[in-house]
């Protein structure tokens, strides 16, 4: 298993085995335990941490771990967030301190050949009007954002409420061009109400 960690403009690969997994779930079960209790998230003390918050707290030691090259620790970590968060793509730390704002990106589970189809969900819900159907659309697609040498945006999933990545493009002409056509694309379907 692999997790992109994005650390500023850099993005780190850290694969991650099975093997390791299933040889550190006691210490991730230790971690578990020692955030029963509550744990401070920056300025704010979360007396129970949810899964995510758990993750975006182990996260914030991964970030610690990159930074310090400690790979071993890295590794660990990421394997945390790998046997927590299943379908987990990639974590984004935040790097001002502010553990609530790591974010997660997770894999489609099906992505379609067709460039256009790659990041565009079916949509459920009812036909909307022309402006709440573009301002709903903005809203459902990122801005285009750099990652390492490369850009992208990301667009939120309903059938699995989470955001999918839209594909890593080299120039950031290219990777707006490709977010006008999904953001088009969706503002229709919002209209049309279905799926079609």
């Amino acid at each position: 298993m692999i997790l992109n960690a994005i650390i500023g403009d850099t993005v780190y690969s850290l694969n991650v085995t099975d093997n390791l997994v299933e040889q550190a779930e006691d210490f991730f079960a230790k971690l578990d335990r020692d955030m029963d209790d509550g744990w401070q998230m920056s300025r704010e003390w979360v007396d129970s941490p949810t899964r995510l918050e758990r993750c975006q707290i182990v996260a914030d030691k991964l970030l610690t771990a990159l930074e310090t090259e400690n790979e071993k620790l890295g590794r660990l970590m990421a394997g945390y967030i790998l046997s927590r968060l299943p379908r987990v793509a990639t974590v984004e730390p935040d790097t001002r301190g502010e553990i609530q704002n790591t974010e997660f990106r997770f894999h489609e589970e099906e992505v379609a050949e067709e460039p256009a189809q790659d990041f565009e969900p079916a949509e459920t819900s009812g036909g909307l009007d022309r402006l709440t159907a573009l301002e709903q659309a903005g809203n459902e697609i990122t801005k285009v954002f750099k990652v390492g040498k490369g850009y992208r945006f990301s667009v939120y999933d309903r059938t699995s409420e989470s955001w999918q990545d839209a594909p890593l493009v080299a120039d950031r002409q290219e990777a707006e061009r490709l977010r006008q056509i999904a953001l088009k694309a969706r503002y229709e379907r919002l209209q049309r109400g279905g799926s079609g």
